[in-house]
């Protein structure tokens, strides 16, 4: 991971700023719906970033002290499972990210010549854990089965029959199979049980509501305190009652405004005196974010983590985005509220006041933010294309934008414990 190369003369790439990352993750699971780890995804492909024939030019470009920071922040001290093309493998790049951290994916693209063998072995017997990307019924990298921990299987180009195939094939004794490209929670509990442990796609975030049964009262807590928030005049006094009423959030949120995150001269001893010191607006803020970590307690840390860079990505930018008195922070953190607490979202919003413009957006439909609202979920998903048009459509800087995602990511693992 690194900073994008600076463009030779006669090239009509872009100028971007020094130490900008142009990174995105994609969230991998396990069958009981814990994050496994992450596969970056970088901008133009990890191979820009490897350019350099000199291993130590390579190093301080690509996987400065920073990077290797980030990589922590990226994967929130999971694997990151990171694309390799040939050249990558010959040259041992891969080897300057730590193999505790580190899933060597080796795209469909690579051969399986002795070179490439000879390399992952290396790799394996560095540490390094081995995955297939989009294998496929007779694949050309076969002679690699025999040393990769992981075969990825995209569920869109490959029938199920063939997909039971695979696993029955190659797994489990030989290799955990990952199903990619996930994206209901049918698909997902078909491939569980055709014996897939590993899985990436979005299915988990879609919300599974069940509208007969009653929202549980901790659920409704959580409204009523973002409720509370929300209004023009704050009340105190239902605030404080509103969090002890959740002995659990009570300390976690007591813990949080301790933490060096916050900066508070003195230390924090009750829900009342926190209140007291805190200005409106740091309340209000504040209270948004223990809610939403509260919602999420039964929840994948992913949902949780995806919540609050969304919030804190829209309130770096807010300055630079027309939006009247639209609250895009809470723009953000509502957008996947619906799946944290598995509520519908119109219901969550007629609780919650909120100004018509984000309302519309978190809705589905149109309005003067949702271009930006775009750009938020395209640069999440590493949709670069999409990122580069919308950025030049809202006259936004595309290492702003790259940056202040990575500030979101970093704040979000403070905020939530992760460091």
């Amino acid at each position: 991971m690194g900073s994008a190369p600076a463009p030779q003369p006669g090239n009509d790439r872009p100028v971007y700023k020094p130490g900008t990352q142009f990174v995105a993750r994609q969230t991998i699971l396990t069958g009981d719906e814990k994050v496994f780890g992450y596969e970056l995804l970088f901008r133009d492909g990890v191979e820009n970033f490897f350019r350099h024939e000199d291993v130590d030019a390579a190093s301080r470009s690509t996987l400065s002290t920073t990077s290797l920071v980030g990589l922590d922040i990226l994967c929130d001290g999971r694997r990151g499972f990171v694309n390799c093309t040939r050249d990558i493998l010959l040259k041992d790049y891969i080897t300057l990210l730590p193999p505790g951290q580190v899933v060597v994916e080796v795209l469909e693209s690579v051969p399986a010549d002795e070179l490439v063998i000879a390399a992952c072995r290396r790799l394996k017997e560095a540490g390094y854990m081995i995955a297939l990307d989009d294998f496929a019924v007779d694949d050309p990298r076969e002679r690699l089965t025999e040393l990769a921990d992981i075969i990825k299987v995209d569920l869109r180009v490959t029938s199920r029959d063939n997909s039971a195939a695979m696993v029955r094939r190659y797994g489990p004794w030989r290799c955990r199979m990952l199903a990619e490209k996930v994206e209901t929670r049918e698909e997902f509990l078909a491939a569980r049980k055709a014996g897939f442990l590993y899985f990436q796609g979005y299915f988990f975030r879609q919300p599974e509501i069940l509208t007969a049964r009653e929202i549980p009262a901790n659920r409704v807590n959580y409204l009523r305190m973002l409720k509370a928030v929300s209004q023009n005049e704050l009340d105190l006094r239902e605030i404080e009652n509103l969090v002890k009423s959740e002995a659990a959030l009570c300390y976690r949120l007591l813990r949080y405004l301790n933490s060096a995150v916050f900066g508070f001269a003195s230390e924090i001893r009750s829900v009342s005196h926190a209140l007291s010191i805190l200005g409106e607006r740091e309340l209000r803020r504040w209270i948004r974010l223990v809610a939403t970590l509260g919602a999420g307690q039964t929840k994948t840390t992913d949902l949780v983590l995806a919540t609050l860079v969304r919030a804190r990505f829209c309130e770096l930018l807010s300055p630079k985005v027309p939006h009247d008195n639209s609250d895009l922070f809470l723009m953000g953190m509502l957008s996947l509220m619906d799946s944290i607490l598995e509520i519908p979202m119109p219901q969550i919003l007629e609780s919650i006041p909120i100004d018509q413009e984000c309302k519309a957006i978190l809705l589905g439909g149109g309005g003067s933010l949702r271009r930006f609202y775009q750009l938020m979920l395209a640069q999440e998903s590493g949709e670069w294309k999409a990122v580069s048009d919308l950025c030049r459509q809202l006259d936004l800087d595309e290492s702003d934008v790259a940056n202040a995602h990575w500030q979101a990511m970093h704040w979000a693992r403070q905020v939530s414990g992760g460091t």
